[in-house]
């Protein structure tokens, strides 16, 4: 019932968002005028100029805070599974002084590096309650290609999109996530109290097992798996395989459409059918994968529910019926679209979608760490090829992220064995919102009034003319 609701506060926010749009658009006061203004998305659009600004790499307290920052804020977002673009573009732009496409780019390169690490750092450690990859590779296949289709289809709307628009859509979702995350927290704090309570009346032996009245232990002692076999059981090849040719064929795609690269598209305009092609074609590749996985997960869900057999077939605890299975697809393509729109990826959607279905939040961070991976290596590669942000500085602050999401990660599994309680993810993983709702939010409110007072155009812009 409570999904229900969000749900609906997403879809009534969003829609009387939008629908004001043709209000403000018809709007005259004055002499307003109403002039065409090139957009770009929040990540992405140049605040003041559009000129690149690269600082130089220097020793400084800008460079010494934004270490701190960095390392901060990539910690905490690879522990909460949504990258931390919203801490890392302001901390680039207001604190070193970059440009925003540059920011977004270097922000990139940091959220890779911390996923890498951490995804590194995951497949060493053994799932927290069952024999089961920590990892979940069904749910992985389920929302990768969704969430990369969604993010081609909002990285085109951002340009359609008015400014004020995308910074009001930020604070609605950015708030309405966060403040769902922390709610979850909180219940999930209450149940891990009444457990711990109920555990210390109930004897156990040294491996968290109930003993009942009797002294002695199992006649088959449960073997401890070594590091290395943790990691090859939590390794499979064969899925990463599968998610690396989607990534490819979007890499691709990408690639050719970027005129810079080949001659032959030199001349590429948006709405002709090349244009129509090279981004259609990214649907068969998505939907067939998804396709595959839905059809997995349906047969499966379906022979046990006839069998009597209650065991969920991956770690999300619903079942898998054509209704739960399309509603996924949706919250896909509608997280990677919000994603691309704000230019952020879908990790702030993917987190606390997978907490809603009912996986723990261990696993939860770990796969949605493992997805935001593909997502941002496909931004670096291509901001790489369009050489948007300095090798010098993304190294650094790359390598600043990679130790960041390792060790992060390493204090954080630390500190839930300690005091047995997950439910730290989920609050950090609200917290690392709402503090890029807040950042992002008061840039974006500050652009919006700039724009206003210099009377720009405020409405929706045509799609073929703004690409």
């Amino acid at each position: 019932m409570a999904t229900k609701g969000f749900v609906i506060y997403l879809l009534a926010g969003f829609s009387v968002a939008i629908l004001s749009v043709f209000f403000v658009q018809n709007f005259k006061n004055g002499d307003f005028e109403p002039k065409l203004y090139q957009s770009f998305n929040l990540l992405q659009r140049p605040v003041g100029s559009e000129d690149k600004v690269w600082p130089e790499l220097e020793f400084s307290w800008r460079i010494v805070l934004a270490t701190v920052i960095g390392f901060l804020g990539s910690a905490c977002g690879t522990v909460g599974g949504v990258g931390g673009g919203g801490i890392f573009v302001p901390m680039l732009t207001l604190l070193l002084g970059f440009d925003t496409k540059s920011a977004a780019a270097i922000s990139k390169c940091m959220i890779m590096g911390a996923s890498t690490s951490s995804v590194w750092y995951n497949l060493r450690v053994p799932h927290p309650c069952r024999e089961a990859p920590i990892l979940d590779y069904d749910l992985a296949l389920l929302f990768q290609p969704m969430l990369m289709l969604g993010i081609t289809v909002g990285v085109s709307l951002s340009v359609v999109f008015p400014y004020w628009l995308i910074t009001v859509l930020i604070i609605i979702l950015f708030m309405g996530t966060s403040s769902r995350s922390f709610f979850k927290a909180i219940e999930m704090w209450k149940e891990e109290t009444i457990l711990k309570k109920s555990m210390k009346e109930v004897p156990v032996n040294s491996r968290g097992e109930l003993v009942i009245d009797t002294v002695y232990e199992p006649l088959v002692p449960k073997e401890e798996k070594t590091a290395l076999e943790i990691f090859k059981f939590n390794l499979n090849l064969k899925r990463i395989l599968v998610l690396f040719i989607v990534w490819f064929v979007f890499l691709l795609l990408q690639v050719f459409k970027a005129s810079e690269f080949l001659n032959i598209l030199n001349d590429l305009v948006a709405c002709t059918p090349l244009y129509w092609v090279l981004n259609l074609i990214q649907f068969p590749a998505a939907l067939a994968v998804f396709g595959y996985e839905c059809v997995k997960l349906y047969k499966e869900s379906k022979k046990r529910r006839l069998e009597g057999n209650l065991e969920s077939i991956c770690e999300a605890d619903i079942q898998w019926t054509a209704t739960n299975l399309i509603f996924c697809a949706l919250c896909g393509i509608l997280g990677g679209t919000v994603g691309g729109l704000l230019g952020s990826g879908g990790g702030f959607i993917l987190g606390p979608l997978l907490l809603e279905i009912g996986v723990i939040p261990q696993v939860a961070s770990a796969t949605a760490t493992f997805v935001m991976m593909f997502s941002s290596s496909l931004s670096v590669v291509e901001f790489y090829l369009l050489k948007r942000f300095p090798i010098p500085y993304a190294l650094y602050l790359m390598s600043v992220s990679i130790l960041a999401g390792f060790w992060g990660q390493c204090f954080i599994r630390k500190l839930i064995a300690i005091l047995k309680r997950a439910s730290i993810i989920v609050f950090i993983l609200s917290g690392v919102i709402f503090a890029s709702a807040l950042t992002m939010g008061v840039i974006g409110i500050e652009k919006s009034i700039r724009m206003i007072h210099n009377h720009e155009f405020m409405g929706f812009l045509d799609f073929c003319s703004s690409q």
